[in-house]
């Protein structure tokens, strides 16, 4: 019997297809653009390594001059460590701050929980008239707002001379910030499914039944991270209630910069105490957004 030959068996290696080469994750093109090739990165790579060289120039620059101005002397920077800048200034305007964005915010939510569901109600008299408030104080900038309550509940005698002040400042950012998540729940509620409506009905579910038990909680949820996020908006603009003479971080760093005669530490001081702050909400936003991300994916 004849062997077969050997170059004529086939090669089970060889017949394999070939294996798909390796793409690098940053090669990675999506559906608007193409992968970017080696002379790109490297060009973007030149461009990156640029701008921080650049940004590291001017802050060796902007440390040069103020230390020609004397700015960065032990003298101008002692007071951070003088406990009634903090005790007497810093904390209180801390307080204040914080206060105001949470008060404000707690009425915020409740209104634009309210003016979110008007907008999305079956009777046209209330969608127009929450549609109006909503555009109302949309389009109105929050000093205004602020300063519109300030003269008002001064000239109504609503409150109390010592809480005048908070109370414009929480009625601006409630009314701005309400209407801005009323938008966000409204536009919330509308991405869920609409199986979900139809199917409540089928259940014999009232219309108020389903946004209170099954609408209303999912679109909450979905955009908790943009309603985190409008939490810094609340406290940064707690600020603009130093017009009024609130007693917020700001005036009160203005205050110390005064007392100590050093104006340009204690905003720097408070520079950094807010970014802190806003920067720690905006991280709770995206872990937040990840955890919801990675409970959906599952």
């Amino acid at each position: 019997m004849t062997q077969p030959n050997p170059v004529d068996l086939p090669n089970p290696v060889n017949d394999l297809p070939p294996k798909a080469p390796k793409i690098n994750p940053k090669q990675k093109g999506s559906v608007l653009f193409d992968a970017r090739g080696p002379k790109q990165q490297r060009r973007d790579q030149l461009v990156a390594v640029g701008f921080i060289a650049a940004m590291i120039a001017f802050a060796v620059w902007v440390l040069w001059v103020m230390n020609n101005k004397g700015q960065l002397a032990w003298s101008k920077w002692d007071m951070i460590v003088d406990s009634r800048f903090w005790t007497t200034y810093l904390i209180p305007g801390l307080w204040g701050t914080l206060l105001a964005a949470v008060v404000s915010i707690i009425f915020a939510m409740v209104l634009g929980t309210v003016l979110g569901l008007g907008r999305l109600s079956d009777h046209r008299a209330v969608r127009w008239l929450s549609g109006a408030v909503v555009e109302l104080f949309r389009a109105i900038p929050v000093l205004i707002l602020i300063l519109f309550a300030y003269y008002a509940f001064a000239a109504a005698s609503l409150f109390p001379s010592a809480q005048l002040a908070f109370a414009a400042v929480v009625f601006g950012l409630t009314m701005y910030n309400g209407s801005v998540i009323a938008e966000i729940i409204r536009s919330g509620i509308n991405s869920l499914p609409k199986g979900q409506s139809e199917a409540a009905s089928a259940l014999g579910l009232r219309k108020n039944q389903l946004m209170r038990l099954i609408l209303l909680p999912q679109a909450i949820t979905a955009m908790l991270p943009a309603l985190i996020s409008q939490m810094v908006v609340a406290l940064k603009d707690s600020a603009l209630g130093y017009i009024i003479g609130y007693t917020e971080i700001v005036r009160q760093g203005i205050q110390a910069g005064i007392t100590y005669r050093s104006l340009f530490v204690a905003l720097i001081v408070v520079a950094v105490i807010m970014i802190v702050i806003n920067y720690g909400l905006t991280r709770l936003a995206r872990w937040v957004e990840r955890k919801m991300r990675e409970r959906r994916s599952h």
